[in-house]
């Protein structure tokens, strides 16, 4: 068995090529089915973010090539034009690599805490489809401890910084002051819900919420004492919207060039902000050649990002250090795993010996024999079968010059004590 992560992020893949290998929450499950069958794998969970689409697998052989050509042919793209921007690690490094997700060391906004949420909703995805079992669970469950531990004893989540916090970060260099402007927000998941708290503690006292589902965008909404729409009625909206921020799992774009048109034209041309988080986009491309306004995509926050980065260099330091203890942690604990299976093993033997020749004994006995006799019998027989294999390695150690294998055979049965670390 071995573990591989495997997948392109947003140092490795543009915007454009993560929209295209972006999986929809409703195609994750038949993917899910669909990857563990033809790429034959054991066991598989996806995770697809805005800012990557990883496979976490446990498969048989160490080779991904048959999960390059699956994705290829899922996607309907060329497999050259995938291969050149995807990365895989194998073992330890897929363990420190899912640690290092779960943690937001690997975020284009180092430490942000939705990925964190993300992973576990990638998990629980895999589950319900079945396609995760005993490997990829205990995985799973370690790292989710390890980010929680890393976020306990070190301060890189001390900070609100997300991409959400990001892009209100972004909009005050266009707006100075956020309390003189409004705000539309498209969407109603948790990177709009961060956004909504981020620009109301800026202050921000006019927010409206368009949502596909009225009564999920009322929920978001009145908890900021917002207005609430459906993304029909976006239109309308967005004449009064200073700050618009997107963040969909809708596969085409929700705002076209000639809608923001019209609405710059009803505000005579005030500028408006507009942060596009989805992927696939929300916004189309086109919007940003219009001259007042300021589109931005998740590539768009990488300056914002690194000053954060600056800031949390410490905490990212000592994070890195846990992330390797706790990897190591987990590679124990599955050598230990490995023992137990072996103890295990060798008690059922045992457990079949001892068996059989209480049998032989209690048939003796019920026929007549002495029992002390049967019980002398017995323990010789015992004694014997147990010896056997253990003296025939000695012998065979002994023969072939393995002065190692004795000793260690002498340690292991408890005849010397090990040698002990100076």
């Amino acid at each position: 068995m071995a573990l591989l992560a495997y997948g392109i992020n947003h140092r490795t893949a543009s915007v454009d090529m993560r929209e295209k290998l972006a999986f929809s929450p409703e195609r994750v499950g038949s993917a899910l089915n669909e990857v563990r069958e033809q790429a034959r794998l054991r066991e598989v969970a996806i995770l697809s973010t805005c800012n990557r689409t990883e496979l976490y697998c446990s498969v048989d052989n160490e080779d991904s090539s048959s999960l390059l050509t699956w994705l290829g042919q899922h996607h309907a793209l060329p497999v050259e034009q995938i291969s050149r921007c995807v990365y895989e690690f194998w073992n330890e490094a897929a363990v420190r690599h899912l640690m290092r997700v779960a943690s937001g060391l690997d975020s284009m906004v180092l430490g942000e805490p939705q990925i964190l949420g993300q992973l576990k909703t990638a998990y629980s995805a895999a589950q319900e489809a079945r396609t995760v079992g005993p490997e990829l669970g205990r995985l799973f469950q370690h790292s989710f401890s390890a980010a929680k531990q890393i976020r306990t004893e070190t301060g890189i989540g001390t900070n609100p910084v997300s991409v959400a916090f990001a892009s209100v970060k972004l909009a005050k260099r266009i707006f100075s002051d956020l309390s003189d402007t409004s705000a539309l927000l498209i969407g109603a998941g948790e990177t709009v819900e961060l956004v909504a708290r981020h620009l109301v503690e800026q202050g921000v006292k006019h927010i409206t919420v368009a949502n596909r589902t009225l009564s999920r965008a009322n929920a978001l909404a009145e908890e900021f004492r917002g207005h609430a729409i459906t993304l029909s009625d976006i239109p309308l909206a967005l004449p009064q919207a200073d700050i618009v921020i997107s963040s969909t799992a809708s596969p085409l774009p929700i705002l076209g060039k000639g809608a923001v048109e019209h609405a710059l034209k009803l505000r005579k041309h005030k500028p408006m902000f507009m942060m596009d988080i989805a992927v696939p986009r929300d916004i189309e491309e086109e919007v940003g050649e219009l001259a007042d306004v300021y589109l931005y995509t998740v590539d768009d926050l990488q300056q914002v990002v690194e000053e954060n980065r600056r800031q949390r260099q410490e905490a990212a330091s000592k994070a890195e250090t846990l992330v390797d203890a706790c990897m190591s942690q987990y590679m124990d604990s599955l050598k230990s795993l490995d023992a137990v299976e072996a103890i295990r093993g060798y008690r059922e033997k045992l457990e079949t010996v001892r068996q059989a020749e209480l049998e032989r004994a209690l048939q003796q006995i019920r026929s007549g024999s002495d029992p002390e006799e049967v019980m002398q019998r017995m323990s010789r027989a015992l004694m014997n079968k147990v010896m056997h294999a253990p003296t025939t390695g000695l012998r065979q150690a002994a023969e072939n010059g393995r002065n190692d294998q004795i000793e260690w055979a002498q340690q292991l049965l408890g005849i010397i004590e090990p040698n002990k670390p100076d």
